[in-house]
C-alpha cells in the first residue's frame, strides 16, 4: 500500500503528465495565418505560399484565410531577417523556402544569420530547374547554347529570380561545368526579385535566357512565348511537361531539383511547430495538393520535422562545398 508521501508524489507526477499532455494539444491556429513569400509575385516562393494557403483553407486546417505577403530582397535574406528579428515568436506565421534558401545560408549571404535561428517545417515537393529562351531565340537546344559558352563564356546573358550566386545562378554554373565550359565566373547573370520578373525580361527579348524552375514557366510555355531547352531532372517529367528534353538526353549530366517548403520563427512555441508539421504532412496526402503538384510540374519530395531539419543542415554543407569548388566563395 502507498504511504501518504508516495501517494502525494504519484498525484503530483500524474498532474504534471496531464499538464504536459494538455500543452501538447493546446495550440489552436488563429482564424487567419500569414505566409511570407520572400520575392515579388510570379515566382516559385509566391506560388508556394498562394497554392499551399488555398489548400490549408480548402481542407479546413485554417478556418479563415492565409494571407500571402511578398517580401523581396537579398535572395530571401530580407524575409529571413524579418522573421528572426521581428516575428520570432509568431505562431501563425510560415515562410516559403527552397533550395535557394539553403544556398544563401551556405554562402553566408544572410550576415549574422544561420539555419538554427528558425524551425524547419517540411517540404511539399521538388521543382526541377529549367533553362529556357524566348520564342525567337537562335537556340533550339541546350547543346547549342553550351557550345557558344565554351567559345565565349560571356556570349549568353541569363536572368533568374535569385540573387547572384543563388540557386538559379548555380543551375547555370553547374550545367556549364558539366558541359566543360571554362572560366565560369565570366558567365553573365542578372538577378531579379522573383522568377516572374526574370521571365518577362526573356520573353521581352531583353535577356537571352532564363534559369529557374519548371513551375514558373508553364504560362509562357502555353502561350508559345517561351522555348524550354532543357529540364534539369534525371528523366523526363510527366505531362504536361513531357515534351521538354532533359539536359542528360543532350549529353550534359546536370540535375538540379529545388525543394519547396517552409520554416517558422525559431522561438514560436513547440506546440505550434508540431501543429504546422502535422498540417503539412496531412496536406501533402490530399488529392487537392496532388493535383496542384501534377499541374505545376512538382515531383514527389516530402521531408518534415526533424528529418527535414537534418536534411537542411546537410544540404547547406554540400552547397557550401560546391560554391567553393565553382569559385563563388572562398
Amino acid at each position: 500500500m502507498l504511504n501518504s508521501l508516495s501517494l502525494k508524489s504519484v498525484l503530483i507526477s500524474g498532474a504534471a503528465a496531464l499538464t504536459i499532455a494538455g500543452q501538447a494539444y493546446a495550440f489552436e491556429p488563429a482564424r487567419s495565418a500569414e505566409c511570407i513569400a520572400p520575392a515579388n509575385p510570379g515566382g516559385g516562393w509566391d506560388f508556394t505560399c498562394r497554392s499551399v494557403g488555398k489548400v490549408l483553407v480548402d481542407q479546413d486546417y485554417i478556418k479563415g484565410n492565409v494571407k500571402t505577403v511578398n517580401m523581396s530582397g537579398a535572395g530571401g535574406g530580407v524575409a529571413f531577417a524579418h522573421t528572426v528579428s521581428k516575428r520570432q515568436k509568431d505562431a501563425n506565421l510560415i515562410v516559403a523556402a527552397s533550395t535557394a534558401t539553403t544556398t544563401r545560408l551556405a554562402q553566408g549571404q544572410f550576415p549574422g544569420m544561420n539555419a538554427d535561428q528558425v524551425k524547419w517545417v517540411g517540404t511539399l515537393g521538388a521543382d526541377y530547374g529549367v533553362i529556357a529562351v524566348g520564342k525567337d531565340s537562335k537556340y533550339t537546344s541546350l547543346k547549342q547554347m553550351m557550345d557558344d559558352l565554351r567559345e565565349d563564356p560571356g556570349s549568353v546573358k541569363f536572368s533568374g529570380g535569385s540573387g547572384s550566386g543563388g540557386w538559379d545562378h548555380l543551375k547555370v554554373l553547374i550545367t556549364a561545368q558539366k558541359a566543360n565550359v571554362s572560366n565560369l565566373p565570366k558567365i553573365r547573370y542578372l538577378a531579379f526579385s522573383g522568377g516572374g520578373e526574370a521571365l518577362v525580361q526573356v520573353v521581352g527579348g531583353h535577356v537571352d535566357a532564363f534559369t529557374g524552375d519548371v513551375s514558373e514557366v508553364k504560362g509562357f510555355m502555353d502561350s508559345g512565348d517561351l522555348r524550354v531547352l532543357a529540364v534539369l531532372s534525371e528523366e523526363r517529367l510527366p505531362a504536361p511537361f513531357d515534351q521538354i528534353p532533359t539536359a542528360m538526353e543532350q549529353g550534359i549530366d546536370s540535375v538540379a531539383p529545388n525543394w519547396r517548403g517552409f520554416y517558422v520563427p525559431g522561438n514560436a512555441e513547440e506546440a505550434s511547430y508540431d501543429w504546422w508539421v502535422d498540417a503539412m504532412n496531412g496536406l501533402y496526402k490530399t488529392q487537392e495538393w496532388k493535383d496542384i503538384m501534377a499541374k505545376n510540374g512538382l515531383m514527389p519530395f516530402h521531408k518534415s520535422g526533424e528529418e527535414f531539419t537534418q536534411f537542411v543542415k546537410a544540404q547547406t554543407r554540400d552547397i557550401q562545398v560546391l560554391s567553393k569548388d565553382i569559385g563563388l566563395i572562398k
